[in-house]
């Protein structure tokens, strides 16, 4: 029913923070000798081992309800097309009821892309890395996603608050298991000490999941919560916590929250993200169909190739904090 209430909410309801993700104090520098062909431009790279068309990720949604089987179709297969990769929901539905494992399965639609699983790092208390392992191998993932969501589990009427220790946990399976672990946050963004305790504890990647775009506070709220009113805009902007995280970590950072557009991936790439995630703008089109997802996908990689034409970047490569610049105080 929860699942099915954040899928229906995020469609038809505002949950977007008020506050932007933070993007506007950055400026990438117009190169009027672009010495590259529009054409000519590349946007491949390889993060995690793993081969990529472009630096997209369609971020974790859903799973366990009979609607996320359809959307996680779609996304995949878009995802199979274009050469991007992708997460899953939380699989914790899933590891407690096998029916619910098909809304899941994806490999039929996309058998080549990179496939993060995903589990609630507040459930890393009841499940072992056995069957971390076996819920991976189930839905063949590449890696697995453990999600930091201490503000929605707090203005959750059935949330988990025993968040002590969760770093322990962390460490144990980042030491237990044999694919990447990432973790990321839900919307509230890393800071940069949390990020090197997170390398420290073993991790392969982080995803900054900042604030800007979906406040998963308004999400409860609409779902009745008393306690979300005081933390609707919670959170560290997206731009400031891959700033931060970028300075504190020596393993890939994926920048994701509030992005909207290519532009804002051009920055966040400059500014030293190895991938950026989008989950909002994908959402509505895998309601309707698999080519829906993919037209929305092939325009944002049309607009990644637009804005590196206008900084002189012929590669993903090129693209460094010399093509960007700080406009407005920044961390």
């Amino acid at each position: 029913m929860r699942k099915s209430e954040h899928i229906r909410i995020c469609l038809e309801e505002d949950v977007s923070f008020k506050k932007t993700n933070g993007f506007e104090k950055y400026e990438l520098i117009h190169e009027a000798l672009p010495e590259v062909n529009l054409s000519e431009i590349d946007l491949s790279c390889t993060v995690l081992g793993k081969n990529f068309a472009a630096p997209v990720f369609i971020e974790a949604m859903t799973g366990g309800v009979a609607e996320a089987r359809r959307i996680n179709e779609n996304l995949s297969g878009a995802a199979e097309q274009c050469g991007i990769g992708m997460g899953l929901g939380s699989q914790r539905v899933m590891m407690l009821n096998a029916a619910l494992t098909d809304t899941y399965r994806i490999r039929h639609t996309a058998p080549t892309i990179f496939l993060a699983g995903n589990i609630g790092a507040s459930q890393l208390k009841e499940f072992g890395a056995d069957q971390l392992k076996r819920a991976m191998e189930t839905v063949e993932a590449d890696a697995l996603a453990i999600h930091l969501n201490a503000a929605q589990e707090l203005c959750q009427p059935e949330g988990d608050t025993g968040w002590a220790n969760i770093w322990a946990a962390i460490e144990r399976v980042c030491r237990q298991v044999e694919f990447p672990v990432i973790v990321k946050e839900t919307g509230c963004g890393l800071s940069a000490a949390t990020a090197k305790k997170l390398e420290n504890a073993g991790v392969a990647c982080i995803d900054t999941g900042g604030a800007g775009g979906t406040s998963w506070a308004k999400v409860e709220q609409y779902r009745g919560s008393k306690k979300a009113g005081l933390f609707l805009e919670w959170g560290i902007p997206t731009a400031d916590s891959l700033s931060d995280c970028i300075k504190a970590v020596n393993i890939p950072v994926i920048a994701s929250g509030g992005i909207r557009n290519g532009m804002e991936m051009v920055k966040a790439l400059a500014m030293g993200a190895a991938m950026v995630g989008m989950a909002m703008p994908f959402l509505r089109p895998a309601t309707i169909s698999m080519s829906a997802v993919a037209e929305r996908i092939e325009a944002v990689k049309k607009e990644i190739k637009a804005t590196m034409f206008l900084i002189g970047a012929k590669r993903i490569a090129d693209i460094d904090m010399a093509k960007i610049r700080c406009i407005m105080p920044c961390p």
